[in-house]
C-alpha cells in the first residue's frame, strides 16, 4: 500500500497543477518498473479539447516515451474513476492496473455508473484498484465545484 499512496500523491499533484489553470482538478501518473514515465492532468478547458482528460495526456506521454502504443508492463494513477473513453483508452492501450482514488457516481466507467471491463469480449482487462487515498482525491473535486457554485452566486448567475 505504500508505493500505491507514494504514487497516488503525485498523481494529486497533476490534479492540482489542472486547477492552478481553473481546469477540473483530475490527475494523472503512469508507472513502469516503480518509475513515473508519464504525467498528466485535465487541460479540456484551455485546449478546448473534449478529450484533454489526464488520462488521455499521460497515455499519449507514456507512449512516446517508451516509443509504442503498448503500455505493457505499466500501472496507472488517476485521483478520479476514469470515464467510458479514458477506460478504453487504458484498455486498448495494455496498462496492467488501475488505481484510483474517488468514485464517480455520474461518469465512472470501472464501477460506478457501468463497468466497461463486464464487456464480454474485450481483449484486455487491467485490474482495478480503488479508494486510493479516496477521502483527499474526492475533497479536491468537490471543493473545486463549490467553489465554482460560490463564485456564479457572488456573480448573481
Amino acid at each position: 500500500m505504500e508505493k500505491e499512496t507514494k504514487f497516488m500523491k503525485e498523481a494529486i499533484k497533476e490534479a492540482k497543477k489542472a486547477l492552478l489553470i481553473d481546469e477540473v482538478p483530475i490527475g494523472c501518473v503512469i508507472v513502469k518498473d516503480n518509475k513515473i514515465i508519464a504525467r498528466g492532468h485535465n487541460v479540456r478547458e484551455s485546449k478546448n479539447s473534449p478529450i484533454g482528460h489526464a488520462e488521455i495526456e499521460a497515455i499519449n506521454k507514456a507512449s512516446k516515451k517508451l516509443k509504442s502504443w503498448r503500455l505493457e508492463g505499466c500501472d496507472i494513477y488517476i485521483t478520479l474513476e476514469p470515464c467510458i473513453m479514458c477506460s478504453g483508452a487504458i484498455i486498448q492501450s495494455r496498462i496492467e492496473n488501475i488505481y484510483f482514488g474517488a468514485s464517480d457516481p455520474k461518469g465512472g466507467a470501472l464501477i460506478s455508473s457501468i463497468n466497461v471491463l463486464d464487456a464480454k469480449n474485450i481483449n484486455h482487462r487491467p485490474k482495478v484498484h480503488e479508494g486510493i487515498l479516496k477521502e483527499e482525491c474526492s475533497s479536491l473535486i468537490s471543493d473545486y465545484f463549490k467553489n465554482k457554485r460560490e463564485e456564479k452566486k457572488k456573480l448573481g448567475l
